[in-house]
C-alpha cells in the first residue's frame, strides 16, 4: 500500500511543470534573504523536484530485480527481507542511479541557470551563470561576449555531464563489455 501511495504521489507531482513548481517553491523565501538562505532554498527546490525521477527508477529496478533467479536463491536460502535488500537489490540498483544521477546534472545546471537568470535563483554578487547570461544579455549589443561566455560555459559543462553519464552507462553495462 505505502509502494501504491508513493507512486501516485510521484505521478501527481509529475503532473506539474517543473519549472512552476520550483518557482512556487522559491517564493517561500522572504525577497530580502542572505545568500546562503535562497542558495540552499534553491537547492531543497531542485532536490524535492529530483527524488521523483529517483523514486521512480529504484521502484522500477526493484520490481525488476525482484524477480531474478538470484533474489529467489537468497529467499530460498532463507535470507531475511532486510539482507535481500541491503545484499542483492541495493547493489544491483546503484548502478543504474548513479548514472541517472550523472545524466539529471545537466538538467539541473540548466533549471538554476534558467532560475537565476530570470532572477529567481542566485542573487548578485554571488556567481552564477544564469546571473551571468542575465548581466551579458542586457549589453549584448555593445558587448556580446558577455553572454556569449557564460552560455558556452553552461553548454560545455552540459555536454561533458552527459559524454560523463555516458561513458559510465557504458562501462557498467555488462552487455557493452567486450565491445570497440
Amino acid at each position: 500500500h505505502i509502494d501504491d501511495l508513493m507512486m501516485r504521489f510521484v505521478d501527481l507531482m509529475f503532473g506539474f511543470p517543473t519549472l512552476l513548481f520550483i518557482i512556487l517553491m522559491l517564493l517561500v523565501i522572504p525577497p530580502n534573504s542572505s545568500d546562503a538562505a535562497t542558495m540552499t532554498g534553491l537547492f531543497v527546490a531542485l532536490g524535492l523536484v529530483s527524488w521523483l525521477n529517483v523514486a521512480r527508477l529504484v521502484r522500477g529496478q526493484f520490481l525488476s530485480l525482484r524477480e531474478k533467479e538470484f533474489v529467489e536463491a537468497a529467499e530460498a536460502s532463507g535470507a531475511s527481507p532486510t539482507r535481500i535488500i541491503t545484499r542483492h537489490l541495493l547493489p544491483n540498483a546503484f548502478g543504474p542511479v548513479l548514472i541517472w544521477l550523472t545524466l539529471s546534472i545537466p538538467s539541473l545546471i540548466l533549471l538554476e541557470s534558467t532560475l537565476s537568470f530570470i532572477g529567481l535563483g542566485v542573487k548578485p554578487p554571488t556567481p552564477s551563470w544564469g546571473g551571468m547570461l542575465a548581466e551579458g544579455w542586457r549589453a549584448m549589443r555593445s558587448t556580446p561576449h558577455l553572454a556569449i561566455f557564460p552560455a558556452v560555459a553552461i553548454m560545455v559543462t552540459m555536454l561533458a555531464f552527459n559524454f560523463f553519464g555516458d561513458g559510465l552507462r557504458d562501462a557498467m553495462d555488462p552487455t557493452m563489455r567486450g565491445r570497440d
